[in-house]
């Protein structure tokens, strides 16, 4: 079965199921995986930052509570911290512009980065930035995070 993560949202997996996501433009797919257990989980995440929101009704929305929240689904289900290994995608740049207002991606991916550093989590691949969509697919079976986008040859990570 394929489970479907919408956008500002996250879920986990078990293998054999796959986890997808579409259309990450500056959103940043983020995957954590325990290859021991082969349960994922994933979170498409719109923003870098939580706190200059002060209702946040949507804890996947944002790097630091999704990934926060992604944790503990992972180690709900019997998914070990030390274990966990992060794939990364999206983050594209698709408006143009250098204020940091437009560097939606760049802001994404960093503050993703600073997360999993945060929490101990080696990342171990990603497929960020450029000014391209892509819609990605992670196999917790075999850690195969593979990624499409229009007019650019699929790969996996």
């Amino acid at each position: 079965m394929e489970i479907k993560v919408g956008m500002a949202d996250l879920n986990i997996c078990e293998s054999p199921d796959t986890i997808t996501t579409l259309g990450l433009g500056s959103c940043v797919g983020v995957v954590l995986w325990d290859p021991v257990v082969k349960i994922c989980g994933m979170a498409h995440i719109m923003l870098p930052d939580s706190t200059a929101i002060s209702n946040n009704q949507n804890a996947a929305k944002f790097a630091d509570t999704g990934l926060e929240e992604l944790l503990k689904k992972l180690l709900a289900k019997g998914a070990k911290k030390e274990r966990l290994v992060a794939k990364i995608a999206g983050g594209a740049q698709m408006f143009s512009g250098k204020s940091p207002m437009m560097r939606v991606g760049d802001r994404n991916v960093e503050a993703v980065k600073k997360k999993l550093e945060e929490f101990g989590i080696p990342l171990k691949a990603e497929d960020t930035g450029e000014n391209y969509g892509r819609t990605v697919v992670f196999y917790p079976q075999t850690g195969e995070y593979f990624i499409r986008a229009i007019g650019k040859e699929p790969k996996s990570i």
